[in-house]
């Protein structure tokens, strides 16, 4: 496979993902119906097919292998949960209710668990997969080297660490900067300590459906 072709296996999901992300915010122009001004409850599923085949049809160039000391990835996952809750579990910062609400759905069980489905599809399979490849398995390498497939998973520059751990953050919402800027270090470690991309993506998984189950308890949107 040439360069440019791997550079797209790793890249292209993530900007797939970012591209349809922005186009929640672009149609909202498009008139006051329900479906352009909540375009979440049907860009997320688009996210989540076209980005699954993009990552099946890429498949055998990622290099997830199997996961290696999985009980610190289990760990790391845990422990960023706690991480994600705790202002609002430990310390009551006011709850986070506005955001992706499949309640609104609640009198159609069918678009209700549908919604629900993919939702979870979306948070615990394909995000997982998408960013561990993109942060950990493309970026964290090619800024020691542009031939990034040549460097080992979990090779470790400062340059690189601060870079991804930064970026990671900064790509999410402003209140979530600084439990994104521990779980970016937190995540960066366990590639670090593992050498496995595979289990960077379980920890990742292991997070995100703790989240998500939390989050159906407890109804904070805010944190979809």
């Amino acid at each position: 496979m040439t360069p440019r072709a791997k550079l797209t296996a790793y890249v292209g999901p993530m900007a797939v993902f970012i591209g349809l992300l922005a186009l929640t915010s672009v149609v909202r122009f498009g008139g006051d119906s329900f479906w352009l001004q909540h375009s979440e409850y049907w860009v997320f599923p688009l996210q989540t097919v076209v980005c699954g085949l993009m990552l099946w049809w890429y498949w055998k160039v990622y290099q997830l292998e199997r996961p290696r000391i999985l009980w610190f990835g289990f760990v790391i996952g845990l422990l960023v949960f706690l991480i994600w809750i705790a202002p609002q579990a430990l310390l009551r910062f006011a709850p986070r209710t506005d955001g992706f609400n499949p309640d609104l759905f609640a009198t159609q069980p069918a678009v209700f668990w549908f919604t629900v489905a993919f939702r979870f599809l979306r948070l615990v399979v394909v995000v997982p997969l998408v960013e561990e490849i993109f942060w950990r398995g493309f970026l964290l390498r090619y800024l020691i080297n542009e031939e990034f497939d040549r460097v080992p998973i979990g090779t470790f520059g400062w340059v690189s660490f601060v870079t991804v751990t930064l970026a990671f953050a900064l790509a999410h919402s402003m209140p979530d900067w600084p439990a994104a800027i521990i779980t970016g270090m937190l995540y960066n470690l366990v590639v670090y300590r593992t050498k496995s991309l595979a289990t960077c993506v379980v920890t990742h998984a292991l997070t995100n459906l703790l989240l998500g189950l939390w989050i159906m308890e407890t109804k904070q949107w805010g944190f979809w």
